[in-house]
């Protein structure tokens, strides 16, 4: 079984700011119940369909399809609004890649950093500009994000 095991955490301060690649990224879903989510996504000139499972801390099953742009333009008119829209950036540290996401539309306000890993107890080094862990917060999900946007509920996080 494909397996995602990501951490996530708030991003603290801008010193993670560079010349970083970088991605527009577009995306619903189709499903968001708290045990499984299919998403769509635009991720700059590609299309993708996921299926996601249940979460069990940093690990969870993860199918990934491409799919054509076309389809996932339609597709995404078929999800609930709003779409979760947001810029990520490609930011390399000790051989891994961080993946940071400045969110925009309902979601504007909110950074989160992300990084994928081989295995669940692999050891990581925290970048300075990386806050505080939640990768067990389900408020931090995307599928919770466009269920219940930043914007209504951002006051209490802080």
């Amino acid at each position: 079984m494909p397996l995602e095991i990501e951490r996530k955490f708030l991003v603290s301060n801008e010193d993670w700011r560079g010349p970083w690649p970088r991605v527009e990224i577009r995306q619903g879903y189709l499903t968001a119940s708290d045990a499984t989510t299919v998403r769509v996504r635009l991720r700059g000139d590609a299309a993708f369909l996921t299926v996601k499972g249940e979460c069990g801390g940093p690990v969870r099953a993860e199918y990934e399809y491409a799919i054509p742009v076309a389809h996932a333009t339609e597709m995404l008119r078929l999800c609930q609004p709003p779409l979760v829209e947001k810029v990520r950036h490609l930011i390399p540290v000790d051989g891994l890649i961080w993946e940071v996401d400045e969110f925009r539309g309902d979601n504007a306000g909110l950074v989160l950093a992300e990084i994928e890993l081989r295995e669940a107890g692999q050891p990581i080094t925290l970048p300075a500009w990386i806050g505080r862990e939640v990768t067990d917060d389900v408020r931090y999900r995307n599928s919770y994000l466009a269920r219940h946007p930043f914007r209504s509920w951002r006051a209490a996080a802080a």
